[in-house]
């Protein structure tokens, strides 16, 4: 066993404190990263890592291609190609959580054994995203099993992962093979697609958090029965009264459970009742909230004339301020507080039009309501406020609506529909033809991009998750540190002894682990370089084949589950499904050990041991 030198003590520290912040969240995950670049730069006596080393990670093949790969799919995104599919899928799914789940994984699977599976995930998210508001399903329980599917699918050619290519030279260097061929690691890599799928439709669906809160709707509220239109007749009381003393009038009248959201006047147009001092005439039309009872009370009080023929819709509440969503969180003050003691249409011009609990609505008795973690508020109210809520900590604003637009079928594709789609697939054929570096291609596609109109230079830079570019390449320095210090080697031997003593199919699972522990902390590429040459080495001592401990070390460098860090489909994810560090060592772990025993298992009885 190598020594153990005092640099490489200084390195697994570094890696147990980031590993510490990932899981706690004390920092941002970026913030991080740059920070154990910051650290190996200040104690390079014993890291080994200069400042050219450090920094070189924003030069990173890896990170450039990610870079660029968000831009290419931002100019796919444009052409109209991503929601022409997500119709597709929409109706093939009908709005199903499990039906959408499997489409999601199987789509994604089959298509990353053909394609760097990096740009099926940078294309596929929004569309995901999509599907995921229409049919009402968290996102977070969709883009997960997005980025695993992905890996498992580029597991089928050997064009799916930048791993598979580099284990291909690996191979070379055994007696009596070449290269991997293309279509070689496809018997497995279905198994591996396979049985992925199957955990992914079941156990992983159920251990998947839904941290983001799908878009709602209107019409998930129920109000249809709740909104009425009325009409002021000459006689009325309210003639002449300001628009905001009538919503007080009908306030403190507690003879009516009543509240008047906007007023549209012919000449005036329609304002927010709260928020609106203009005087009351005859031919005003009114909008109230209440029940059909007290509404018919209200009508005769106050000589108003129901238009019950015309429906109050999604659009009206829409062209009268910001229709809006808003969850209350644990930490909020208002948890365990009466609804109608925040007096949101007093002070904040507010009107809560309905609550949604545990996926009913609540539009009766909104007044006396006691708030509890994670209603959802459906809230007509200001631009103003809508931005106030978002900033303060008592409500989490999750979505600004739309009025609904009438569905005319499949939408339009851009007539550069085609040169998008061209500028792409010339991208991944140049590259799995070899014909240049993946990152040469993709950079030439992104300019293709700009120089025929399909993507604006802002727009590629806007497309781009900085925080991912961030994050990786500050992590990828301690790949460095890990190799000058012997941290490397120490690991290395340690793995070699372990697996000297077991049989054939135990050491290949030995193997298989280690190599996905790594992949999770060190990336996939740099697992492989790392313990490729060290299963190699290891065959002939174990009496096991060298080709066999190098696909174990392949398939599991294609499964960093463990970590967002690990391979950068996870990170791609990590955003916009509101991920914790924690979620992927929850929902991975399983799948990493059961993969354990499926891939030497299937390794010993296709390739042979």
């Amino acid at each position: 066993m190598p020594p153990v030198t005092a640099g490489a003590v200084v390195v697994f520290g570094l890696i147990l404190l980031a590993l510490t912040l990932f899981v706690t969240e004390r920092l941002a995950p970026d913030m991080t990263a740059i920070g154990v670049l910051v650290a190996l730069v200040v104690l390079q006596p014993y890291t080994g890592v200069p400042l050219e080393a450090a920094l070189a990670g924003f030069a990173s093949p890896a990170v450039v291609t990610i870079l660029a790969m968000y831009a290419l799919s931002e100019g796919v995104r444009k052409t109209g190609v991503v929601e022409r599919l997500g119709t597709y899928l929409a109706a093939v799914t009908g709005g199903n959580e499990r039906r959408l789940l499997g489409a999601t994984v199987g789509t994604t699977g089959v298509t990353a054994g053909f394609i760097n599976n990096t740009p099926v995930v940078a294309v596929f998210i929004p569309m995901i995203r999509e599907l995921a508001d229409d049919a009402g399903v968290s996102p977070s329980k969709l883009l997960l099993p997005l980025s695993y599917a992905a890996m498992l699918g580029g597991t089928l050619t050997l064009v799916g992962t930048a791993t598979n290519l580099l284990a291909s030279d690996f191979a070379r260097g055994l007696p009596g093979r070449g290269p991997i061929g293309m279509f070689e690691l496809t018997p497995l890599g279905v198994v591996v697609l396979v049985v992925g799928t199957a955990y992914l439709l079941t156990v992983g669906r159920r251990l998947t958090p839904a941290r983001v809160i799908p878009r709602a709707d209107p019409a998930d509220f129920d109000l249809g029965d709740h909104l009425r239109r009325l009409r002021v007749r000459d006689g009325s009381p309210l003639v002449g009264l300001p628009a905001d003393d009538a919503v007080a009038a009908f306030r403190a009248a507690e003879a009516f459970d009543v509240h008047l959201i906007h007023v549209t006047n012919p000449d005036e147009g329609t304002a927010l009742a709260a928020t609106s001092d203009q005087m009351l005439v005859p031919g005003d039309t009114l909008v109230v909230r209440s029940t059909l009872q007290d509404i018919n009370r209200l009508a005769e009080a106050y000589d108003l004339r129901q238009l019950p023929r015309e429906e109050v819709t999604a659009l009206d509440l829409d062209r009268a301020g910001e229709l809006l969503t808003a969850v209350v969180p644990p930490e909020s003050d208002w948890v365990d507080r009466k609804l109608g003691s925040l007096r949101l249409q007093n002070v904040f011009d507010t009107t809560v039009l309905a609550v949604r609990r545990e996926g009913k609505a609540i539009t009766r008795g909104l007044d006396s309501l006691t708030l509890a973690s994670g209603d959802t508020l459906l809230l007509q109210t200001t631009p103003r406020n809508a931005e106030y809520f978002a900033d303060e900590g008592e409500l989490l604003v999750t979505d600004v609506l739309q009025a609904p637009v009438r569905d005319d079928g499949p939408p339009p594709l851009s007539e550069k529909a085609p040169l998008a789609l061209g500028i792409l697939g010339g991208v991944l054929v140049v590259a799995a033809l070899g014909w240049l570096p993946v990152v040469i291609a993709a950079l030439g596609g992104v300019v293709l991009m700009v120089a025929t109109d399909c993507l604006s230079a802002n727009e590629a830079y806007d497309a781009v998750s900085w925080n991912v570019v961030f994050l990786l390449a500050g992590l990828l320095p301690l790949g460095v540190a890990m190799q000058a210090t012997g941290g490397s080697a120490l690991i290395a031997s340690v793995v070699g002894d372990a697996a000297a003593g077991l049989p054939p199919v135990a050491a290949l699972a030995l193997v298989y682990l280690a190599t996905a522990v790594a992949a999770s902390v060190i990336t996939p590429v740099a697992s492989v370089v790392l313990l490729a040459p060290i299963a190699i080495d290891t065959a002939a001592r174990v009496g096991v084949d060298g080709f066999a401990l190098l696909l174990a070390v392949t398939f599991a460098a294609s499964g960093a589950f463990l970590t967002p860090i690990g391979y950068q489909t996870n990170l791609m994810v990590y955003g916009p499904g509101g991920y914790r560090f924690t979620d992927y060592l929850r929902v991975g772990a399983p799948l990493q050990l059961l993969l354990a025993v499926v891939v030497p298992v299937g390794i010993a009885v296709l390739f042979g041991v």
